[in-house]
């Protein structure tokens, strides 16, 4: 087995033009938008984002849509993806502004860069229960336990550099 290293942006085009696939028994999508604004944070900031693991063979095999649209290609089933399907299927949403299918819905990720975020960034830690509703989020603003909890939604907002879209930031002002 060898290690290639492949540009995201390849990675999401063979999502997206169908040649990556996922094996059947592979499970569904399952992460938050937390998560995905998470992730987009750690690529920003230059962190690891960890391994995709991908299976290259010369028979089809039985395989699966990701959770969002794909192209049909003469190759399904070669190339499948065996670790990094949640952060594969965010970033190609995200980069392609596509909506995933979530449980027959389709439900887009919306994460907001904050222009105004301040250089010395404090650290947040949001990450959800992977057990709730994938992609959802609260509407209302609900304290962490990192000591961050004095602090309103505007004032969190504006020390984060990834946001994502909810009912009360839109009804914010700015």
């Amino acid at each position: 087995m060898s290690k290639t290293d492949i540009k995201v942006g390849d990675l999401v085009e063979m999502v997206s033009s169908g040649d990556l696939r996922l094996p059947e028994m592979q499970r569904r999508y399952v992460w938050r938008a937390t998560r995905v604004r998470d992730l987009l944070d750690s690529l920003y900031r230059g962190y690891p984002s960890g391994s995709i693991l991908v299976w290259e063979t010369d028979r089809e095999q039985p395989s699966k849509d990701l959770s969002l649209k794909q192209a049909a290609s003469p190759f399904t089933g070669r190339i499948l993806l065996l670790d990094g399907q949640q952060r594969l299927t965010s970033l190609t949403a995200v980069i392609k502004g596509e909506p995933i299918k979530v449980r027959d819905r389709k439900k887009p990720i919306e994460i907001l860069f904050n222009l105004e975020h301040p250089e010395n960034l404090s650290e947040f830690t949001e990450v959800d229960s992977d057990t709730d509703s994938p992609l959802t989020e609260p509407d209302e603003y609900e304290p962490d336990d990192n000591g961050t909890d004095d602090l309103t939604l505007q004032e969190r907002m504006k020390q984060m550099t990834f946001i994502v879209a909810s009912k009360a930031l839109a009804q914010q002002k700015n």
